[in-house]
């Protein structure tokens, strides 16, 4: 047997040698039994706690950072899975907003390995454990071994048959449907939709988002085939004094009507120091699905003594207000800028719907005219992304959205500068040169030398830059920030 593992580094280093799923995987390969399998012989370690369970195609990393956050502020031991990281992988595998410990890291790393590498079954033989898979264990691993209290968990990719959907959660989180990954899930809304629904279970509740009609009709016969009750969150709760600030987002929680599970609701003033109005609405679908989970008070029992312990916490007004006050998530419409300098904006926007969202919020911010950095993956639809963009910058800057996923620079800037005009694109595929040449733009185009851009209390002279289309460029820029 190979020596132990010495650090998180290590693990993930050897776990990089593996098939990779977010680079290229075949629709073949995504089989939930493996998963099964592999869990079985770890010993079963995503029923270690209780946990809630969150897909979607937008949303989903910030329902689960939030759900994360409040449970924390309760006092839980929260541990968080989530993709993409954007600075160091071992974001995606977290207890609270926090790393585990290396020794936590490495022991369930050495785990890890010692089945990877042992005799599988014959089913294996077909196609070995993917990178996601055995990410998803180690998450699973962790949390075990670091006795958590409870388990947030965002899916890869789908639903139906992502190698999370082995958890039986308390409740499960669906966040606004769009086509994406349509190579895996289907061409259509109701094909998608089809398999996020994969991850509704048995009698377990569903807090929904907002969905368009094909959606939601996909839902609700979900829904009503598992015997799961449906929380659709437009017909019990409603947001309000929704107000945006270069510094975060205020706004009103309030219920519509009262269900068994829903008096809880009432009415929250609240704040996250994210801005966006999108940002609001995940924050109330965390907050719903967090009451419907552990509604008024939550026994769990405690094991990290020598004796067992009955605890009881309540998700209390005054946890939600701290948790979301307390939020971390990089790339989430993120100023990397330094205090006092214009703003450059970054985040992950890479959906239509995202996209246009933080467009907006951008523009109510900032004024229209900025400096606008893209780059997007080979899957996504430039050219849609070129349409909501191209009227609200003076110079749009196209370039390569790091490594991790298969990209065409070239072919967006050929879609932007069909739409745009070559005038305004320009390809820089080198990243660091696009943030240069971004730079040098703002500041040679002053907000007083004819640009369309909206002067603003406190923006400063130069034009304010946005960063989006992908959070692997998102992650590039911000490490280059550093």
């Amino acid at each position: 047997m190979e020596n132990c593992f010495t650090s998180s580094a290590e693990v993930f280093s050897w776990l990089s040698k593996h098939i990779n799923l977010e680079r290229g995987q075949r629709p073949k390969s995504f089989r939930l039994e493996r998963m099964e399998v592999l869990t079985e012989l770890a010993g079963y370690p995503h029923r270690c706690a209780p946990s809630i369970h969150i897909a979607g195609s937008k949303g989903k990393g910030s329902v689960t950072s939030m759900l994360t956050a409040m449970l924390t502020a309760a006092g839980f031991r929260a541990a968080r899975y989530m993709s993409p990281h954007v600075t160091d992988i071992r974001e995606r595998i977290c207890l609270g907003d926090s790393f585990f410990s290396e020794d936590i890291y490495c022991s369930a790393g050495d785990e890890l390995r010692n089945i990877a590498e042992s005799p599988l079954p014959m089913m294996f033989d077909e196609c070995e454990p993917t990178f996601w898979e055995l990410l998803t264990l180690l998450f699973f691993l962790c949390a075990r071994k670091a006795k958590c209290d409870v388990m947030v968990v965002e899916t890869g990719m789908g639903g139906r048959l992502d190698s999370t959907n082995v958890v039986d959660p308390k409740v499960s989180v669906i966040t606004l449907i769009e086509l994406e990954h349509t190579n895996f899930l289907g061409n259509t809304i109701t094909e998608i939709a089809g398999e996020k629904a994969g991850i509704i279970k048995q009698g377990k509740p569903l807090v929904l988002a907002k969905q368009n009609d094909e959606a939601l009709e996909v839902f609700k016969n979900k829904a009503k085939e598992k015997n799961s009750p449906l929380y659709y969150f437009p017909e019990i709760a409603e947001l309000s004094d929704i107000k945006i600030t270069p510094q975060g987002t205020e706004f009103s929680l309030h219920s519509l009507r009262e269900t068994p599970c829903t008096p809880w609701l009432n009415s929250y003033s609240l704040s996250i120091p994210i801005s966006g109005k999108v940002q609001a609405e995940n924050a109330a679908l965390a907050i719903a699905a967090l009451k419907i989970a552990f509604q008024n008070d939550f026994q769990e029992t405690s094991h990290r003594g020598t004796e067992t312990q009955r605890t009881q916490r309540e998700i209390s007004e005054e946890v939600i207000q701290n948790g979301l006050a307390s939020i971390k998530m990089p790339a989430r419409f993120e100023n990397i800028a330094e205090a006092n300098q214009t703003p450059f904006i970054i985040d992950g926007a890479h959906t239509p719907e995202s996209l246009t969202l933080c467009i907006e919020t951008f523009c109510s911010l900032y004024g229209e005219g900025g400096v606008l950095i893209f780059g997007c993956a080979a899957d996504k639809d430039a050219a849609a992304m070129a349409h909501i963009t191209h009227t609200h910058f003076s110079k749009i800057i196209i370039t390569t959205p790091g490594t991790f996923k298969t990209s065409d620079p070239a072919q967006v800037y050929e879609a932007f500068a069909a739409i745009a005009g070559k005038e305004k694109t320009v390809l820089v595929p080198d990243t660091n040169e696009a943030v240069k040449q971004a730079n040098l733009f703002a500041k040679s185009s002053r907000r007083d030398s004819g640009t369309q851009s909206t002067q603003r209390e406190g923006d400063g002279i130069n034009l304010p830059i946005l960063c989006t289309g992908s959070f692997y460029l998102a992650s590039e820029i911000r490490k280059l920030s550093k």
